[in-house]
């Protein structure tokens, strides 16, 4: 939720912590400044998948829903770089909903863009090949590069598969030349072959 306002006094939080977990109890409505928190969901058989990751304007659905319905949360969220940010508490949180215009404008428009990215994630996970789906993710991940830095395991919670499936996959496009998979990194030798992919998903 973009805005330019301090509603908090700003936290600096280190990557790799641990922002929330599931089943705790929400202890305010965390607005980004700095850095990227990821948003992950792990199932009964321990398979993980990647819900959305939360940037300076975007909104923390998990969050949201929690201080709204009095929930806990159902998922974990990570800070995936370092962060910078602030926690409105509950009541202040509430408050500003009731009786900021702008703020709620705000709030609601980033609800709205953040379930629209939830109907594509099911779309995509319910309607969308491995193949394109992998495909994908590593073309964002390299973010126009041409290396990722990255696990078959972080990969297959990035699009809601296995480690071992992911892997065959990875391993039919060495083969192909599309790839060069090195030890936690991945090179896209054809990145044009895999955006084909992606596109034909």
């Amino acid at each position: 939720m973009r805005t330019t306002d301090t509603l908090a006094p700003p936290i600096t939080v280190p990557a790799g912590t641990v922002l929330f977990r599931a089943g705790q109890d929400c202890t305010g409505f965390v607005v980004v400044r700095d850095g990227v928190v990821r948003v992950t969901l792990t199932g009964e058989s321990g398979r993980e998948i990647v819900l959305y990751r939360v940037a300076p304007g975007d909104i923390c659905l998990q969050t949201f829903g929690c201080l709204v319905d009095g929930t806990p949360y159902a998922a974990q969220g990570v800070a995936e770089t370092a962060l910078t940010i602030e926690i409105l508490p509950p009541a202040r949180f509430h408050a500003l909903v009731a009786q900021d215009a702008d703020f709620r404008a705000r709030l609601f428009g980033a609800v709205a863009r953040r379930f629209a990215d939830m109907e594509r994630l099911v779309e995509e996970v319910a309607l969308t090949g491995i193949p394109a789906r992998l495909a994908r993710a590593l073309l964002r991940l390299a973010d126009g590069g041409a290396q990722v830095d990255v696990t078959h395991e972080t990969l297959a919670s990035e699009i809601g598969s296995a480690r071992e499936v992911v892997s065959r996959q990875l391993s039919v496009w060495a083969r192909g030349g599309l790839i060069e998979s090195g030890r936690g990194h991945l090179g896209l030798t054809n990145p044009a072959a895999l955006r084909q992919i992606a596109e034909a998903g």
